[in-house]
């Protein structure tokens, strides 16, 4: 699903949040904005897949099991502006129970 979001300068902004979901999302503009997935909250929160938008190529940001403990998408830009970027769900990270009975 594309979607387009106004984003301010300045602080990392989070675009998608994960809650036991997986996604994925692919970024191409603008050009020299920051995106990354943050797992977890406040202090005890980690950052990975960091990368940085040059406005030619597709960049991909996933989201797994890390989001049993909450995870975001975050982009942060020098100058405010319009984001769009295309969105994929990919169901629970973790089922509610097994896949087989037992």
């Amino acid at each position: 699903m594309i979607r387009t979001k106004y984003i301010k300068s300045g602080k990392w902004r989070t675009v998608e949040s994960f809650w036991n979901a997986k996604g994925t999302a692919f970024f191409r503009e603008p050009e020299g904005a920051r995106i990354k997935v943050r797992y977890g909250v406040g202090f005890l929160g980690f950052d990975r897949q960091k990368k940085t938008l040059n406005g030619k190529d597709y960049k991909k940001l996933s989201v797994g099991i890390g989001s049993i403990a909450y995870a975001r998408m975050q982009v942060k830009v020098s100058q405010s502006t319009n984001l769009t970027y295309d969105i994929y769900g990919g169901g629970t990270a973790v089922p509610p129970g097994p896949e087989t009975s037992f």
